[in-house]
């Protein structure tokens, strides 16, 4: 008996998965426990339509990822700091970066998926990886002046 998974069934399958199993297991264990349901053809078609609708948003949000990332590319943050003799007192942290991209340009990034290339303990001219999407990243270039 062919059944689509609702829920994650473990030795057997993932949800959305048609799978096939014996008619009693279907209908004693599967069935009754809400975990799958007879894979007819309006089951079959819900699936496909869901699988298709998620590969659609995947699609869509790996799209505004890459625009994203073409326009961090374009970015030169500037961040002022205070310090004394080409150093700074403290340094500038992934969070700090974060803050200052949404503060001068509006772009919402968090700090996790920042990384910044080397620690910025002085004045000068650095770069950030940031990880936008699952095989989307971008490089921001960061300039640190005095205050």
């Amino acid at each position: 008996m062919k059944v689509l998974l609702l829920a994650d069934v473990k030795g057997q399958g993932k949800k959305d998965q048609i799978i096939e199993v014996s008619d009693g297991y279907a209908r004693n264990f599967l069935i009754p426990r809400k975990l799958g349901v007879a894979a007819d053809a309006k089951a079959i078609g819900d699936a496909k339509a869901k699988e298709e609708a998620k590969a659609f948003k995947i699609q869509e949000e790996k799209k505004a990822a890459k625009a994203l990332a073409e326009r961090i590319e374009a970015l030169l943050l500037v961040i002022k700091a205070s310090g004394s003799d080409g150093r700074l007192y403290g340094s500038i942290t992934s969070k700090d970066v974060a803050e200052a991209l949404a503060k001068q340009y509006g772009i919402e990034i968090d700090k996790r998926k920042l990384s910044l290339k080397e620690q910025i303990k002085s004045y000068g001219d650095y770069e950030a990886d940031i990880k936008l999407y699952t095989e989307v990243s971008a490089t921001l270039k960061i300039k640190v002046t005095e205050a």
